[in-house]
C-alpha cells in the first residue's frame, strides 16, 4: 500500500470530513456576521459518497477520520453515515457543539466511536449565550457528563479570545480536577468574516502566565503529529492542552487533510487551494491520482498565506469562513 506524502515528506494518515455547513449555534468566531446561505442537501456529500471517498483514502494508510461541521449532528442521516464509516479500518472521532449528543449516545457507543470533542467557550450562562446566540449551556454540560459516564474520552475545545473569555481559563482547568477530560485552549484564528484581530489573540505563553498563579502543573509528553501541547495539574484526573496555531504553528508535523461539506479537498486549514472531489466522483472519474498530485502542492506552512500572525493583515487572506471549511 502507498502512503500519502507531500513534497516536504510529511506522511498523511488523518482525514477530517465536514458533514454540513449548517449549525444550530451562531458562534462569533466561526460564522460570518453577514447572513450565510447553507448548502442545500443535494450539494452535500451523501452517505454513500462519504463512505466511498473515505474508503479510497484508507487505501493510502488513512487510519483516523474525524467528523466535523458546521454541526454534524444536525444532519438527518448522521446515524447512517456513522454506521457506514464504522465498517472501515479507521479510528472514528467526532467534533460537535454537544447540544444534541444525548440522542446519539447508544449509536456512537455501539459503532465504536471513542473520542468526542465538544466545543464550549464559556462556563457562564450569559456569556455562553452571547458567544453562541443560544441558551443551552445546561444541556451541553449534561451531555458532557453523560458521555463521561458512558466511558467516552471527552475533550473540551475552547477558543480563547482576549477580554472575552480569557477570565475563565482557570475555571476550565478546575474541571480537570474531578473529571477525566482534556480541556484544549485554542488560539483565536483568522477566517473569512470572523472579525479576527491580532490583539484578540491570547497565546499559550500568556495563558500559562494566568495559570501559573493558581496551579502547580507539569508538562506531559506529546505524541508524534500532536497539534496540542499537553499539561496536567498534579493530582488532577484530567489534563489541559493548548492548540498554538498562531504563536507556535505545528506545520512541520502536519498529517491531516480536510474535505469540506460540498466535497472539496483542502490540504491546509488556511490554504485557499481546493480540489473538487465530489464533482469528479459524480462524473465517474478516478479521484485517486488527483488526490496524490493535489497533496504534492501542499505548502510548507500556513497554507502559504502567512508566516507570523503579528504581521498578518487578515484583509489579504483568501479562504472560506470556518463553518464553510469544517472545524
Amino acid at each position: 500500500m502507498n502512503n500519502l506524502i507531500d513534497s516536504y515528506n510529511r506522511v498523511h494518515n488523518y482525514l477530517r470530513i465536514s458533514l454540513t455547513d449548517s449549525c444550530n449555534f451562531r458562534c462569533i468566531y466561526c460564522m460570518p456576521n453577514e447572513k450565510m446561505q447553507c448548502l442545500p442537501y443535494g450539494e452535500l456529500m451523501n452517505p454513500e459518497e462519504i463512505f466511498s471517498i473515505s474508503e479510497i483514502f484508507t487505501k493510502y494508510q488513512i487510519d483516523k477520520i474525524r467528523l466535523t461541521g458546521g454541526e454534524p449532528l444536525v444532519r438527518r442521516d448522521f446515524a447512517e453515515i456513522v454506521k457506514k464509516l464504522s465498517n472501515l479500518p479507521v479510528e472514528l472521532n467526532l467534533t460537535t457543539n454537544g447540544v444534541l449528543l444525548h440522542k446519539y449516545v447508544d449509536l456512537l457507543k455501539d459503532t465504536g466511536l471513542h473520542t468526542i470533542n465538544i466545543s464550549i467557550d464559556s462556563l457562564q450562562e450569559e456569556k455562553f449565550k452571547f458567544l453562541t446566540k443560544r441558551n443551552v449551556l445546561a444541556q451541553v454540560w449534561d451531555n458532557i457528563l453523560l458521555y463521561i459516564n458512558r466511558g467516552f474520552h471527552v475533550k473540551i475545545n475552547t477558543v480563547i479570545m482576549k477580554n472575552i473569555n480569557d477570565d475563565e481559563i482557570n475555571d476550565f482547568i478546575s474541571l480537570t480536577e474531578n473529571y477525566p477530560i482534556q480541556v484544549r485552549f485554542i488560539e483565536f484564528m483568522p477566517f473569512s468574516g470572523n472579525q479576527w484581530e491580532k490583539n484578540k489573540v491570547i497565546t499559550m505563553s500568556e495563558m500559562l502566565n494566568i495559570i501559573d498563579s493558581h496551579f502547580i502543573y507539569e508538562k506531559i509528553q506529546d505524541n508524534n503529529h500532536d497539534t496540542t501541547k499537553k499539561f496536567k495539574v498534579k493530582g488532577y484526573e484530567g489534563t489541559f492542552a493548548f492548540i498554538t496555531t498562531m504563536s507556535q504553528p505545528f506545520c512541520q508535523g502536519c498529517n491531516r487533510m480536510r474535505i469540506t461539506a460540498d466535497g472539496k479537498m483542502k490540504n491546509c486549514l488556511f490554504g485557499k487551494d481546493e480540489f473538487d472531489i465530489l464533482t469528479t466522483l459524480r462524473k465517474g472519474e478516478d479521484i485517486e491520482p488527483i488526490i496524490q498530485s493535489f497533496l504534492k502542492n501542499k505548502h510548507k506552512k500556513m497554507g502559504g498565506q502567512f508566516e507570523n500572525f503579528i504581521k498578518l493583515n487578515p484583509e489579504y487572506l483568501k479562504n472560506r469562513s470556518m463553518i464553510k471549511i469544517g472545524g
